[in-house]
């Protein structure tokens, strides 16, 4: 009877290794579902609890270096200080390098002395120099870079501390074009939106005049946000200038508004909606930027007369100098002088509309000159009847005055046909480019 359960018994076994042996993969599999399906398990500790464990204590003596080793370390190591300001129309040599942090005589003599370095660091204010200082504050390299008047490329001097002492050399260089993207949220202001995103104020300005007809950014409210994408020209990694907004977009009042920058090989440029209507207006909303309206289109007391009268046009209060731009494209009719008006240019526009642009501190054009929409004409002034500056700007239809706020219209074709393909490669790129510039903002506010 033994001998016949070892028997069954040995048989077994041999059936499961073969059975093993033959389906391992099998086997394992059917193994790891019974584990799974049987939940959680608790696996028990074979060793001791650990809080019964004895503490061992290890002690190990270490020798630091020595005091001298230390200090020669701490003597030999150095280091590179790096400062950025810009220039002041009251630097000095000694202010400048003050505020870049450097504290060196011999530079301070040498950028007074050197008649190249005056005039690239204290001709103009506004420029950006750089500096590269040791760790005792002694300059090691000061540079600054900026675009000469009417040059397509850029200056770049660089002051450097050599063996022989200091050395200064200017260079001309070509601009790097890129663009860069930004966004803002609306707090008080677009141009406060714009400051605090960093978009240069040219950038803001076009963004105004892009959406004039869809946003009156005069009336913008907190919450109302914008993206951008702008061209940029840049100079050693510094951008220099900005260019032309290639894309947009405005969320205000729960609407969504874009545009687009096209343009075909070989013709004009202009801004389109996603769908490819035009956004052009065949007129600017306004003829100076970053102005208020002192006074509007109305019957006023005048100022100078002191009796009610019809105001025939709109002033925009703004500096003297402040430049004044052509709203939109036409023929110069008259640059001159004119009694009460003081300076100014007179400009003719299709179906007998004119522009009239007054009180300028100089005119920039001559009658006959055909002008395009945003070329520079003049500049703000307080000539003729004026009690201070501004820029009295008329509208007028055969002759007749016209409230100038009435204006803005539109003035572009849709994309043909031909075309569509084209811009729709471009549109596509742009909603990817503004999504990603909108994508800055929630990850500020998450």
């Amino acid at each position: 009877m033994i001998n016949g359960i070892l028997a069954a018994e040995e048989l077994l076994a041999s059936r499961v290794a073969y059975t093993f042996r033959t389906y391992p993969k099998q086997i394992t599999a059917l193994i790891a579902a019974a584990l799974l399906s049987a939940g959680t398990l608790a696996v028990a500790s074979l060793g001791p609890d650990a809080a019964d464990l004895p503490v061992q204590q290890v002690l190990e003596a270490t020798a630091p270096l020595s005091f001298a080793e230390q200090s020669e370390s701490l003597e030999n190591f150095s280091f590179t200080l790096f400062r950025t300001d810009i220039t002041r129309s009251s630097d000095t040599a000694e202010a400048l390098l003050k505020r870049l942090g450097i504290s060196d005589p011999a530079a301070t003599a040498f950028v007074r002395g050197s008649s190249e370095a005056r005039n690239a660091l204290f001709a103009r204010a506004g420029r950006t120099v750089t500096a590269e200082a040791t760790q005792e504050n002694q300059l090691k390299k000061l540079s600054a870079r900026w675009i000469p008047d009417g040059d397509g490329g850029f200056k770049r001097f660089v002051i450097e501390r050599t063996p022989v002492g200091f050395v200064a050399l200017t260079e001309r260089d070509t601009l790097t074009p890129g663009t860069r993207l930004a966004s803002g949220v609306i707090r008080t202001s677009l141009f406060a939106a714009t400051d605090d995103s960093r978009v240069p104020d040219a950038v803001a300005s076009q963004l105004a005049d892009i959406f004039a007809g869809d946003v009156d950014v005069r009336a913008l409210r907190k919450g109302d946000r914008f993206a951008v994408v702008y061209e940029t020209f840049e100079a050693d990694g510094q951008a220099l200038r900005s260019g032309r907004v290639l894309s947009a977009e405005f969320e205000s009042g729960g609407k969504v508004h874009q545009a687009v920058w096209f343009q075909p090989q070989g013709q004009k440029g202009s801004y389109y909606r996603p769908n490819g209507d035009s956004l052009r207006k065949a007129y600017l909303s306004s003829p100076v930027e970053f102005s208020r309206v002192s006074s509007g289109f109305a019957m006023r007391m005048h100022p100078i007369l002191n009796s009610w009268r019809q105001h025939n046009g709109i002033d925009f209060a703004a500096p003297t100098g402040t430049a004044v731009r052509s709203v939109g494209d036409g023929t110069v009719d008259f640059a001159g002088t004119q009694s009460g008006y003081g300076n100014i240019v007179i400009i003719k526009h299709r179906n007998n509309q004119q522009t009239a642009y007054a009180h300028l501190s100089r005119i920039n054009v001559k009658a006959g000159e055909s002008i395009t929409q945003g070329q520079t004409i003049g500049a703000v002034g307080s000539t003729g009847w004026a009690t201070g500056p501004h820029l009295h700007f008329e509208f007028r239809v055969n002759g007749e005055y016209q409230d100038p706020t009435s204006i803005a219209q539109e003035g572009g074709a849709p994309i043909t046909a031909s075309l569509r393909p084209a811009f729709e490669r471009i549109a596509v790129g742009a909603r990817t480019e503004l999504a990603a510039a909108f994508s800055v903002i929630q990850a500020s506010a998450d």
